[in-house]
């Protein structure tokens, strides 16, 4: 199971700064670099949820879930 997170793509689409977004939720910048390269084992909900509301986002837009390939 892999989760992946897809928060650089919506930085991207919605052309926002990491830095911008990281003072606008109140984490650091290495936290944000750690959560966009899936580095991280969780995310709290309130955190996710002030993700989401600066970039106009589903937390679906963020996170997508690839199933592992069938060994054989």
């Amino acid at each position: 199971m892999a989760i992946v997170v897809r928060l650089d793509v919506m930085l991207a689409l919605r052309k926002v700064r990491s830095k911008d977004l990281a003072a606008h939720v109140g984490i650091t910048e290495a936290n944000l670099s750690l959560l966009k390269s899936g580095k991280v084992r969780g995310i709290r909900f309130e955190t996710l949820a002030a993700i989401c509301d600066y970039l106009q986002c589903q937390p679906g837009d963020l996170l997508a879930y690839l199933p592992d390939e069938p060994e054989g």
